[in-house]
């Protein structure tokens, strides 16, 4: 059965529509070409009238002639342009006239006509609405291929809305957001959190993620951005106690007396885990890389106790730009 009939029966039906249908294409090519013997077609441009005449514009001919032979006007120009494209030589029984309209741009449509291509659906050579389009390269009713479908989805998506819905709702699925490659996730993410709000909450969600922040302080830019972070916070959470509480000004007498303590403590436990580690170095070979490592933090250290130097001499602690990166490990 197919449908709700027999095979036989639909054969028969079949047979009897493709009549029906080569009868209607032959009546639509007629009266294209009445709609010709009325008004040919013309160069481009041509539709109105030369200067001097004064006769009826082709739109307004046509769509007298559509009103006496009780037809659409727009179907009328549509047999007359197709019509005119078509001499009777070269069109071809079985084939609509809508497909001969869709290849009249095709520099060998005469030819590639009479060639229709592969039907999977049919198992033979047949031409259709879509398989006309994909010749011209037009957007298709029904999509097969993955490029065609990507376009259709796109068609669909021009409204920006639509748009950020569909993308949204697809990255949902796991199995879709593991085809993306992994510099466009990057650069969607990148795109989608350049508003500040969006970027903080995200990069501390995903920071939650153990294996995420182990990573991403495996990066030394991060790890200094972090580090800078945390001092800058702890900074601005300093000066706002030191501006609004009743206390601050007992707990900086304290404090300045407890910095003290902790400088002779730093720089005590500085010499002794010098005086404890750099003898271990005896007969061994530094590499270069090695070399370079503790040269940089070596001069690190010193411009530090140059530093506090001059902060016990002067009580300036502040600290030029040059010295700022050396700390921060730039």
């Amino acid at each position: 059965m197919i449908g709700k009939v027999t095979e036989d029966r639909y054969d028969e039906i079949v047979a009897e529509s493709k009549l029906l249908v080569e009868s209607e294409r032959d009546t639509h090519f007629k009266l294209g070409d009445n709609a010709l013997e009325i008004e040919p077609l013309q160069a481009k441009g041509g539709a109105r009238a030369a200067m001097g005449e004064d006769v009826q514009s082709v739109e307004e001919t046509m769509r007298r002639f559509a009103d006496d032979v009780g037809v659409n006007v727009s179907s009328v120009m549509t047999y007359r342009y197709t019509a005119g494209h078509w001499p009777p030589e070269h069109r071809v029984r079985g084939v609509s006239l809508d497909i001969h309209r869709i290849l009249i741009g095709h520099p060998d449509r005469f030819e590639i006509i009479r060639n229709p291509p592969f039907n999977q659906r049919y198992g033979t050579q047949r031409w259709t609405q879509d398989a006309a389009k994909r010749v011209r390269g037009w957007n298709v009713q029904h999509p097969v291929s993955v490029q065609e479908k990507v376009t259709a989805i796109h068609g669909l998506a021009a409204d920006d809305q639509v748009a950020a819905q569909v993308a949204a709702d697809l990255l949902r699925r796991p199995a879709v957001a593991d085809e993306v490659p992994a510099k466009a996730r990057i650069e969607a993410i990148r795109d989608l959190a350049h508003d500040e709000q969006v970027a903080s909450e995200a990069a501390t969600n995903l920071l939650h993620r153990p294996d995420v922040a182990f990573k991403a302080m495996s990066d030394d830019r991060a790890r200094q951005s972090v580090n800078h972070a945390q001092i800058e916070r702890g900074r601005q959470a300093r000066e706002e106690f030191e501006r609004t509480s009743e206390l601050a000004p007992a707990i900086e007498r304290f404090k300045r007396s407890s910095e003290f303590l902790d400088l002779v403590t730093a720089c005590h436990t500085f010499v002794a885990a010098a005086g404890r580690v750099v003898p271990g170095l005896r007969g061994r070979t530094v590499s270069p890389e090695e070399r370079a490592l503790l040269h940089e933090n070596i001069a690190r250290c010193r411009a530090t106790l140059d530093w506090m130097e001059h902060a016990v001499d002067t009580g300036n602690v502040d600290v030029d730009d040059a010295l700022a990166r050396l700390l921060r490990g730039e």
